[in-house]
């Protein structure tokens, strides 16, 4: 389990250079590409680990990115096709999961609605920060791992993101 650490002025340039990494190796196979999660919500606690949601045409043509990706230093991590058609790969310096998804998918703009309402929303930005850092020293004091982490913040992620996603017009649930 990563701790989680204050916000990091650094973590926008390790996107950029995780998004030119991607973008190198991909070219025009790179139908979006989005810093999510966390460190893309300035003044948010987090694990110093970047997020990115990557959508390409056809996230099961793994022959057509992963290879490409895998030069640019990424590891093809899991692979979940049920959930629309997600593969994850890990990069380590710096450290990132790049979420790969298809164009009908809604994860990345699920995860695009929640970052932006954090970036504007201070109470709920502060308040998420408050339960990632008791989820965080729980866990690690417990020697857990990030399922446990994850588990003990879901109350107050999913109470912010249907308000999110409710603002936004979007299907809540």
């Amino acid at each position: 389990m990563v701790a989680v650490v204050d916000p990091d002025p650094a973590w926008s340039t390790w996107s950029e250079r995780l998004d030119a990494r991607v973008r190198g190796a991909l070219g025009p196979r790179v139908l979006q590409l989005d810093h999510i999660g966390s460190t893309s919500v300035p003044g948010l606690a987090a694990k110093p680990v970047i997020d990115l949601d990557l959508v390409v045409a056809d996230p099961d043509d793994e022959a057509g990115y992963v290879p490409a990706l895998e030069a640019a230093g990424f590891v093809l991590w899991v692979r979940e096709p049920w959930w629309d058609g997600h593969r994850l790969l890990r990069h380590n310096d710096p450290a990132a999961n790049l979420h790969v998804f298809g164009p009908d998918g809604a994860g990345p703009w699920r995860d695009r609605v929640f970052r932006d309402w954090l970036r504007t929303h201070d109470d709920d930005r502060d308040r998420y920060a408050a339960v990632k850092r008791a989820a965080s020293d729980a866990a690690v004091g417990a020697g857990e791992h990030a399922m446990q982490y994850n588990a003990r913040k879901q109350e107050v992620l999913r109470d912010i993101a249907r308000r999110a996603f409710a603002a936004a017009g979007l299907p809540v649930d």
